[in-house]
């Protein structure tokens, strides 16, 4: 779930569920849309939450986790989200859900360590020189044509979208030479553009946010194991990358690499480059350790097959055990997709883990579902269609993001029609 404001300055809380049935048939929805007219505390999410429960007749022994953007309002031990939610299940006699954050969020919090504002400075001030008159943006796309360039224009940065820096340093970064000859030609000369030093930052940030790029487009899958092994991946990829820089390997650094080949007159910045990385792995450490925590039953979910009988839950032992001598079933995990193989377990000798792999099905990694259907919303409540009512939105996103396709006939057939006298 999540929740952000609509055009009218109204909190809108979306509620998504997602749903497995014993043939392991996963179904995603918007259970709901809940109009949040004043305080948007943990209690009011909460009050929303339990509406919605009993609303859709959901069970409460079957809510399995929770997946939120970390807000205070969500998030809080006591007054959030999350704290009202394991008090309710503690007064049911239920084991609390499993707890998510975002992990796309995380990771775009992690980002944010590699400020380096000497370079985006320079990066967006060329930009917006070029694109805020519309006669220059206009000859500097002719420019750009006639040099029968593999671009046809530079990009805007927007801080707010995940993938703006990465995509913006690498057009800049690959027009540098044709930007610094249209801004010379204009009397605009930026210093920057030929210091050695400058242009040594430039390549090494385009690289490194082209990385965490990838990684942000890995982490909009959908099973929650395959977030955590892109995840695990990619801090083992920094734990190489310190080492690689340190003795001047740009292999995985191709921008870096490129300049690198032009043999400029000043030396690669190592320790700066190094001590980015190694703070970059910090944050890494630190936001994904919540993950973490839960990567016992992650990795025994993804592969029951290596899973450390010893550390599972005694309950899981003796299955573990049957399942992990059967040679034909250890061939079908090969052969079959997860959810396949899952789908294929015999329940009665196996009912605790295909319960465990029910479970692990339906988390949610990341609020990403949420973040695309807020986009639908501003498109649709814009300022032109302002008076849209709470109700007609949520059938709009309804509409929009439901995979149920209507039965029209069996609609037409309860309607009378009207027929010519």
């Amino acid at each position: 779930m999540d929740e952000s404001n609509d055009v009218q300055d109204t909190a809108q809380l979306l509620i998504f569920i997602r749903g497995i049935s014993e043939s392991f048939e996963v179904s995603e929805e918007l259970a709901a849309l809940k109009s949040l007219k004043g305080t948007t505390t943990g209690e009011d999410i909460f009050v929303q939450v339990c509406k919605t429960m009993e609303e859709l007749g959901l069970d409460w022994c079957k809510f399995a986790s929770i997946t939120t953007d970390g807000a205070p309002s969500m998030v809080g031990t006591t007054r959030g989200l999350v704290g009202r939610l394991n008090s309710e299940f503690e007064e049911r006699g239920l084991t609390p859900p499993l707890q998510v954050h975002c992990l796309i969020h995380q990771q775009a919090l992690c980002c944010k360590v590699l400020k380096w504002a000497s370079v985006m400075k320079v990066v967006v001030h060329c930009v917006n020189y070029i694109r805020k008159n519309g006669l220059k943006h206009r000859q500097f796309q002719a420019f750009l044509s006639e040099l029968e360039s593999a671009y046809e224009d530079v990009l805007y940065y927007t801080e707010i979208r995940w993938l703006s820096r990465g995509k913006v340093l690498r057009r800049f970064y690959d027009l540098l030479p044709e930007i610094n000859t249209f801004l010379q030609s204009k009397g605009e000369t930026v210093r920057e553009l030929t210091e050695p030093e400058w242009k040594w930052d430039l390549a090494f940030l385009t690289d490194v946010t082209e990385m965490l790029n990838h990684l942000n487009v890995q982490l909009q899958g959908k099973l929650i194991s395959d977030l955590y092994s892109h995840i695990k991946a990619f801090e083992v990829k920094l734990v190489l990358l310190v080492r690689q820089v340190e003795k001047l390997d740009f292999t995985h650094l191709p921008a870096t690499q490129s300049y690198c080949a032009e043999k400029p007159p000043v030396p690669f910045p190592v320790e700066k480059c190094k001590d980015a990385l190694e703070m970059l792995q910090g944050q890494f450490s630190v936001r994904f350790r919540e993950l973490h925590v839960n990567g016992k039953e992650i990795r025994l979910f993804q592969n029951p097959f290596a899973a450390d009988i010893n550390d599972a839950h005694p309950s899981l032992q003796f299955e573990l055990a049957e399942l992990q001598n059967c040679d034909i079933l250890k061939d079908a995990f090969k052969l079959d997709s997860l959810i396949e193989f899952y789908a294929l377990l015999p329940g009665e000798t196996y009912p605790n883990i295909k319960q465990h792999a029910m479970k692990m099905s339906t988390v949610f990694g990341s609020t990403y579902i949420c973040e695309q259907t807020f986009s639908r919303m501003k498109q649709t409540k814009n300022t032109t269609r302002n008076r849209l009512t709470d109700k007609h939105l949520h059938q709009t996103l309804r509409l929009a993001t439901t995979r149920l396709q209507p039965d029209i006939e069996l609609l037409i057939s309860q309607k009378q029609t009207h027929s010519s006298h």
